[in-house]
C-alpha cells in the first residue's frame, strides 16, 4: 500500500501499480509490446502445468525460470482468489492466472471489504524483505523509548531528506526510531553517491551524517559499503523519489512526514 498525506492533513491510500513487475519488464528498454509478447511465453510454460495439484508451485517456478531466468520467485502460492496464483520476487508482486493465460498487474479489489487485494500482498512483500536488512546495513538513529521503527531512503543532497532529518530529535521523541539506507538519486559514481559512502566509511556514522545533511564537508572515505545495494534494494521496491519511507507494516509513503503525524499515522496503521 502507498500511503500519501494531503494539505488538510489526512492520510489517503493510493494504489501503485508502477515498479513491481520483474527487471524483464521494469527495464525501460522493454517496450510494452515487447513485455506483452513475453507474456504468452510465460503463459506457454504455465499452461503445460496442468490442472490445479499439490505441485503447481513447482510446475510455476519451472515455468518462470525459463523465462525470466534472473527473477527467481521468492514464493508461489494460490491466492485468496480461486484460480489466481500469486508469484512473489522479493518485494515484487504479480497474479498469474492457474491457466497461465494472464498475468495481472494492477488493483484487485476485493467488493464486500473494499480491501486492495494487490497493495496487501505488496506491503507484506515489503514488510518481508525489510526484516532481511539487518541493523548493520542500516545506519540507525534510534529513540530512548521506541514505539515504532521505520526505514528511510534517503539523498544526502535531496532537500526533502535534510528537512526530515534537521527533525530526528522529534522523530526519536515521538518514539520512532529511524534507519536509514541510501538512495542517491543521481546514481553511482555521482557526488551525492560519493557522499553517501563518504558517510557509512566515517568513524562517527550518525555524526557524518548530521554534517552531511547540514550541507557540511564530510571527509572523503571508502570501504567496503552497501550503498549500492541498498539503491537495487530502492529500484525493486520501486521507489523514484527521496525521502522514501517505509512503515512497520510494510506500507510505504513516498515523501516527507512530520514527527507528530507520522506518529499518529504509524498508531494507526499498528492497529
Amino acid at each position: 500500500m502507498m500511503v500519501s498525506i494531503n494539505p488538510q492533513g489526512d492520510f489517503q491510500y493510493l494504489s501503485h501499480s508502477n515498479g513491481y513487475l520483474p527487471s524483464h519488464f521494469q527495464n525501460p528498454g522493454v517496450s510494452l509490446l515487447k513485455a506483452a509478447l513475453l507474456l504468452p511465453l510465460v503463459a506457454l510454460g504455465l499452461a503445460l502445468a496442468g490442472p490445479v495439484q499439490a505441485d503447481d508451485a513447482a510446475t510455476i517456478r519451472a515455468a518462470l525460470a525459463k523465462v525470466l531466468p534472473e527473477d527467481k520467485p521468492t514464493t508461489v502460492k494460490p491466492s485468496v482468489i480461486d484460480g489466481l496464483y500469486q508469484v512473489d520476487i522479493g518485494p515484487q508482486v504479480m497474479f498469474v492466472t492457474a491457466d497461465g493465460r494472464y498475468l495481472i498487474d494492477g488493483a484487485i479489489v476485493d467488493l464486500q471489504t473494499r480491501e486492495n487485494i494487490v497493495e496487501a500482498a505488496q506491503a507484506e512483500a515489503r514488510q518481508r524483505t525489510m526484516a532481511g536488512v539487518g541493523d548493520d546495513e542500516a545506519i540507525i538513529f534510534a529513540a530512548d523509548n521506541p514505539k515504532h521503527e521505520i526505514t528511510v531512503f534517503t539523498d544526502i543532497d535531496c532537500g526533502y531528506c535534510r528537512k526530515l532529518h534537521h527533525q530526528i530529535d522529534g522523530y526519536n521523541q515521538a518514539g520512532i526510531t529511524v534507519r536509514y539506507l541510501f538512495f542517491p538519486r543521481s546514481g553511482a559514481g555521482s557526488p551525492s553517491y560519493d557522499k553517501a559512502v563518504s558517510v557509512w566509511c566515517a568513524d562517527n556514522q550518525k555524526a557524518a551524517m548530521t554534517a552531511a545533511k547540514n550541507g557540511e564537508q564530510v571527509a572523503s572515505a571508502t570501504c567496503k559499503n552497501p550503498v549500492k545495494e541498498h539503491m537495487a534494494l530502492g529500484e525493486m521496491l520501486g521507489i523514484q523519489g527521496t525521502p522514501a519511507i517505509v512503515l512497520e507494516s510494510g506500507d510505504m509513503i513516498p515523501g516527507y512526514v512530520e514527527p507528530d503525524r507520522l506518529a499518529k499515522l504509524l498508531d494507526a496503521t499498528s492497529k
